[in-house]
């Protein structure tokens, strides 16, 4: 399914956020921090948008992704990035490698959530830390009943009319409405190992980022 829009996957994710997936990627790049001798690895990185402003700060970012079209896609638009084939549920990488592992919009396409926070938990260094952006529940009744109408009704209209695969969009607003709440996925996290785990609300709770830590050895 993803290797079939990953030519217009940004562009699509534009329109159909509404111009807001930028600035959730600004956000959450700001709470990763990079830096300088940070090293990163960008689990579900798909065409390398997550990543480009970690590399940008000095990071030492590994772009990884289960389909090979968003790593062709990515490759063509970032030559310069390490984009590497990689099971979310079977990382090729060795036990605590990395200073933070993080997952945009990735972690809810996965078919066993726990065992891909256990195994990003299995790659961070002790101290490390992980940083989920994904999709939500807005906390507002009103503002969600007409999040809801939109994901539900509008979105897939939208990508009828300007995706040459409107199923995966279909897939994805089906896939959000599934989705835990903040609450849930905290909880999700904490049994999964990690500690410390907080979550920040970004445009009324339609996205989450999801930050929580490896405990030091």
């Amino acid at each position: 399914m993803f290797d079939g829009v990953a030519k217009r996957y940004d562009i699509m994710n534009d329109l159909l956020s509404l111009g807001q997936t930028k600035t959730w990627r600004r956000k959450a790049t700001a709470i990763i921090a990079p830096r300088p001798g940070m090293k990163i690895l960008d689990i579900a990185a798909g065409t390398g948008s997550s990543s480009r402003p970690l590399a940008d700060a000095g990071a030492d970012v590994i772009p990884a992704d289960f389909s090979q079209g968003m790593l062709d896609a990515g490759m063509k638009r970032h030559p310069d990035l390490p984009f590497t084939l990689a099971d979310a549920l079977n990382l090729p990488f060795d036990a605590d490698e990395f200073d933070v592992t993080t997952l945009s919009f990735g972690l809810r396409n996965t078919n066993d959530v726990r065992k891909a926070l256990q195994e990003a938990l299995r790659v961070t260094k002790p101290g490390g830390r992980l940083v989920v952006v994904e999709f939500s529940h807005p906390t507002n009744r009103i503002f969600r009943d007409i999040y809801m109408k939109y994901l539900m009704g509008l979105l897939p209209k939208l990508a009828r009319k300007l995706s040459s695969n409107p199923d995966a969009y279909i897939y994805l607003a089906k896939s959000i409405q599934a989705w835990p709440t903040q609450e849930q996925l905290a909880e999700k996290i904490a049994l999964a190992g990690w500690e410390t785990v907080a979550w920040q609300n970004f445009t009324f709770g339609i996205v989450a980022v999801h930050i929580a830590f490896k405990a030091e050895q």
